[in-house]
């Protein structure tokens, strides 16, 4: 096999930069520039460093593991959530504390720091307005004392609103305004210098529970016993590798916000109290009130996201089995009728998608509207209390807003929803390290019972205890669309007439040519019943008792479905070693040499034979190759060679009868008849009759629920004789002993370079739908945008008359006390206050009225918006899948020759995921900020001309650090991509040939391999 090799590549970078490196990441310049000058190769990619390594993190997760079970022995469940917090909750905790300081300490002074520094350069008007002010409370508090009359005038009314308007700042020198001024900076480069490291420490610690996650699958899967292989798929295997654990790297970002949100949302309204009174604890507690909305949002998503996971196994099973099929297909022209298949199971899977990504778009379209809202909210709590707002005060409350905008309508809400659908995933997760070990013993399973016999004397046998009752180890299994051997699960019983015993020897260290017959094992089963599926009410093999002589040959025959195999996996199933065995699926490990059928038969005819075991299980090893090499490797290997071993062959060759030592018949999984050649011929036995009728009986099928259970019962009778069988029809086995294609090489997987095409996002548009339809999206998202920024203009608008507003009332006041002592009613002094005209012309009630309107506006047009573009989105995806899968049908054999299942597998499980759920919220994320980018230069430009010229700067140099970014980024994406391929074809190949595989003790090296890919996936994904 060929391993993704360390040596080689450059060490890690990170693993030696110095801490200005590492804060600063200049580790990454030296990628970056050699990004810029080529297209990023494989050979680019550093060596993993030491903490990445899968092989260690496995290893730490299954101890932990097991010590979870040995305490949950019994007492509850084992829980995988346990070993996760044993292993990283302190660290994770840590970094919690980081993100406090930064959320509650540093970004909530920031806007305080504004405020003051803000508040100095208004102080002369302030100052003014207070000595003013000031002049008319001495006027009224003189005018007091010749009132006759109580209700005269509103004295204390008038004094709070001066009280008010008594600046606390006035007093500020230069210098501590300057002082504010750096304190700003300060905060912005500790956000900088504390955030980003924090990120990238944070999402480096979600990246080993992944990797120790699927190193702890991949070793379980190994382990699987073969009632778990019926309980499970391969492609739900593959979603819990591609999906599930994929949640760890976006959970980790947002879990901290969980209990850091409530505590900003505490201080943030402290200090918004100290800016506008009461009127703060009114916007905030209209912003709190979304979060039972987003609780429930978020429940519902983790529910839909459980329902998605299982359409998607569902998909990710099927297209397993119409890859290891693909032959028969195109043979049959059955793409259609499995299109349909799959076209159901994509429609049902993506019904659960689209009412997640309707429930992501409500939570996106929070982010539009709930600063605004709660802003309204609190200037209308502030000003109705015939208050006058200033700009100062907008300023600091909106920026206190965007914080917890920031924490508790963006990162709360998206910590629930990550947060329960992380949880979903380790429950099934958990679930399948919860599926059954062949390492224990198996309840209902006879134990085995083994003598030693040396050559001078013999040892007492002592026999473990068996099961005195009968009892069914019982199973479910899904249900192929074609025959896949390693599915199905076959289980041996007791049924108190004694369990299954073998007889053996101990074995000598000497060559396998020499050695004697007596030291050689043989077999003795007695009374075995044994089934595949749990819901098959009938038994593929039934008190079935065998004896095989040490050094003998014995041939079992029978039609298929008549439990030959099946006898084969009850004898691995219960002889634990010194064994070997020669599937009659000649299972190859991937690397990049291909092989057809007669060439991977007769590897693996050698692989067992370089086993040097005593016992052979070889199931039908023949039948791929031609009569002549057949006939030659049956005398000189299975006759010839092995001839001191005990050999059990399973065949369809009725030539090779004759030179065997005993014939055993199976039919409808019994002894039909047992002998050697001469006396079952003698009794008037006609073995190509038997074997011709029994395939002519068809079995009935088994009853399995599935999604798609309409469609497949057209495609049942097709493969109703293959359902009881693990047996690989001769003819359907010949369509796999095809030439390879010339060169005999897998092909490199490719992958795009330089920037992405156009014709890629127009494709992506295509699909999305009519292009009337994308240019509508388009039109509400611009006027989300406009409602947006207008809002925000209209917010200064209105503060600056309201600023003026005072000026007005003392004008009015001033002008109607020219003689006598100021008296005035409470009416008139309230109508005043309230209704004095703005120097617009406009009211305050006016300002009121088209603010909210044009935030109400902005509420409906954006929840508008996100439902347009994630309905779009998902009609995108179900075509682009639908294409591909059309394209995969209609590839020629040379297509699947020179690309492993596995790598195409990835294509519909990971990157089809990406395509569903990723894709969408970048893209609108791209579309909403790249909007606000604009309407935010329009207001600039807006408010004043020349500062475009600052701005055309900044983005200047913004667009050079985009393409110095993007040169290496994009390249290293893909390569995250390609690297990823590896693993799930090792994993696929690796479950294909899971008997093969446990049968010569390969398990070991097959787990290194697989920490080898992941190794090299994660230093491209850690870049």
């Amino acid at each position: 096999m060929e391993s993704n090799k360390k040596k080689g590549r450059p060490p890690h970078p990170r693993a030696k930069a110095n801490p200005f490196s590492a804060l600063t990441f200049g580790w990454t310049l030296p990628m970056f520039w050699s990004g810029l000058r080529k297209e990023l190769e494989e050979s680019d990619l550093y060596q993993p460093l030491e903490e990445h390594a899968s092989g260690p993190l496995g290893d730490k997760f299954a101890r932990l593991w097991e010590e979870e079970v040995a305490r949950a022995e019994g007492k509850r469940t084992p829980s995988l959530l346990r070993v996760i917090l044993r292993a990283y909750a302190a660290r994770c905790m840590l970094y919690g504390f980081v993100l406090f300081f930064m959320e509650c300490g540093i970004r909530i002074q920031q806007p305080r720091m504004l405020g003051l520094f803000i508040g100095y350069f208004g102080q002369d008007d302030q100052v003014l307005m207070h000595d003013r002010l000031s002049e008319l409370k001495d006027k009224v508090m003189r005018a007091r004392s010749n009132m006759t009359q109580p209700i005269i005038a509103q004295p204390v009314f008038l004094g709070k609103l001066v009280e008010y308007y008594s600046p606390d700042q006035k007093t500020m020198k230069p210098q501590e305004a300057y002082m504010y001024a750096g304190a700003v900076v300060l905060c912005s480069a500790l956000n900088v210098f504390v955030v980003h490291p924090y990120m990238m420490a944070i999402l480096h610690m979600g990246m080993k529970f992944r990797v120790a996650c699927c190193s702890l699958i991949y070793r379980k899967s190994l382990r699987l016993s073969k009632t778990a292989l019926g309980e499970t798929t391969i492609g739900q295997v593959v979603n819990l590798l591609s999906n599930d654990v994929n949640r760890f790297d976006v959970a980790v970002i947002f879990l901290h916000y969980l209990w850091i949100g409530p505590l900003a949302t505490v201080i943030v309204t402290y200090f918004m109290w100290l800016e506008i009174s009461w009127a703060a604890v009114v916007g905030v507690g209209f912003m709190l009130a979304f979060i039972p909305l987003q609780a429930y949002l978020g429940k519902r998503t983790s529910v839909l996201r459980l329902k998605t996971a299982i359409r998607t196994d569902e998909r990710v099973r099927l297209m397993n089995e119409i890859l290891s099929g693909i032959q028969v297909i195109k043979m049959y022209t059955w793409e259609k009728p499995f299109a349909d298949l799959v076209a159901k199971a994509r429609k049902q899977e993506i019904k659960q998608i689209r009412a997640t990504s309707y429930i992501r778009g409500v939570l996106t379209s929070f982010i539009m509207f709930t600063t605004r809202i709660c802003l309204l909210v609190s200037i209308l709590a502030f000003v109705l209390e015939n208050n006058v707002i200033s700009a100062k005060q907008v300023f600091v409350v909106t920026s206190f807003y965007n914080i917890l905008r920031q924490t508790m309508t963006v990162f709360f809400p998206q910590g629930i929803a990550q947060v329960a659908e992380a949880t979903i995933s380790i429950q099934r997760l958990q679930n399948f390290m919860l599926y059954e070990d062949t390492s224990k013993p198996v309840p209902g399973l006879a134990e085995i019972q083994t003598s030693t016999k040396p050559k001078a004397k013999e040892v007492k046998e002592e026999p473990r205890p068996s099961m005195e009752s009968k009892e069914d180890l019982e199973t479910k299994d899904s249900k192929p669309v074609l025959d896949e051997p390693e599915n199905k699960v076959a289980e041996a019983k007791g049924n108190g007439k004694g369990g299954p015993t073998m007889e053996s020897a101990e074995e000598d260290d000497e060559e396998l040519a020499t050695r004697v017959e007596q030291d050689s094992r043989g077999i003795r089963l007695k009374y075995a019943t044994a089934k595949w599926i749990a819901s098959h009410t009938e038994n593929t093999l039934t008190d079935l008792s065998l004896t095989v002589k040490p050094g003998k040959l014995i041939a079992v025959i029978g039609p298929v479905g008549a439990g030959k195999s099946s006898l084969l996996h009850v004898l691995l199933k219960e002889v634990a070693y010194v064994k070997t065995f020669c599937s009659d699926k000649r299972w190859i490990v991937l690397g990049t040499t291909l092989w057809y059928g007669g060439q991977r038969a007769r590897i693996s005819l050698a692989r067992a034979v370089y086993k040097r075991a005593d016992i052979y299980l070889l199931d039908d090893p023949l039948s791929a190759v031609d009569a002549h090499v057949g006939r030659h490797l049956f005398e000189s290997c299975v006759v010839g060679y092995l001839k001191n071993t005990t050999r059990v062959l399973v065949t369809h060759q009725l030539q090779f009868l004759r030179d065997v030592d005993q014939i055993i018949i199976l039919k409808n999984g019994s002894i039909a008849a047992a002998g050697d050649f001469e006396t079952l011929s003698a009794s008037g036995m006609d073995f190509a009759t038997l074997l011709a009728r029994g395939e002519e009986e068809e079995r009935p099928a088994p009853e399995e629920k599935s999604i798609v259970e309409a469609e497949e019962s057209m495609l049942q009778g097709s493969f109703r004789k293959r359902q009881m069988s693990i047996h690989s029809v001769s003819s359907v086995d010949n369509l796999t002993a095809t030439a390879p294609p010339e060169g005999g090489r897998e092909e490199a997987e490719m992958r795009s370079a330089g920037a992405v095409s156009g014709a890629v996002y127009g494709a992506y548009l295509g699909a999305s739908g009519h292009p009337l339809m994308v240019a509508l999206m388009v039109l509400v998202a611009v006027l989300a945008q406009l409602l947006g920024s207008g809002s925000d203009w209209w917010t200064s608008y209105w503060v600056n008359q309201e600023e003026d507003h005072p000026q007005t009332v003392l004008r009015t006041l001033d002008s109607s006390n020219t003689s006598g002592p100021l008296q005035y009613s409470s009416n008139f002094t309230q109508a005043l206050l309230e209704n004095a005209h703005f120097s617009s012309g406009l009211t305050r009630y006016d300002c009121i009225y088209i603010y909210t309107g044009m935030v109400v506006s902005l509420v409906v047009i954006s929840l508008l918006r996100s439902f347009m573009f994630f309905s779009m989105a998902m009609r995108a995806s179900t075509r682009l899948h639908n294409n591909m899968f059309s394209s995969i049908t209609r590839a020629p054999m040379r297509f699947f020759h020179t690309n492993p299942s596995g790598r195409i597998l990835n294509r519909f499980s990971k990157d089809m995921g990406a395509v569903d759920e990723v894709l969408p919220a970048a893209l609108l994320d791209v579309l909403q900020i790249g909007l606000s980018l604009i309407g935010i230069v329009v207001v600039v430009a807006v408010v004043n001309f020349w500062l475009l010229v600052p701005t055309l700067f900044i983005g200047l140099i913004f667009y050079g650090l985009r393409i110095f970014y993007l040169s290496s980024s994009r390249s290293i994406k893909r390569l995250e991509g390609v690297t990823r391929s590896p693993v799930f074809s090792h994993l696929n190949a690796s479950l294909q040939g899971i008997t093969t595989i446990r049968a010569f003790g390969a398990q070991e090296a097959l787990i290194r391999e697989f920490d080898n890919h992941q190794d090299l996936h994660s230093s491209a994904w850690y870049v």
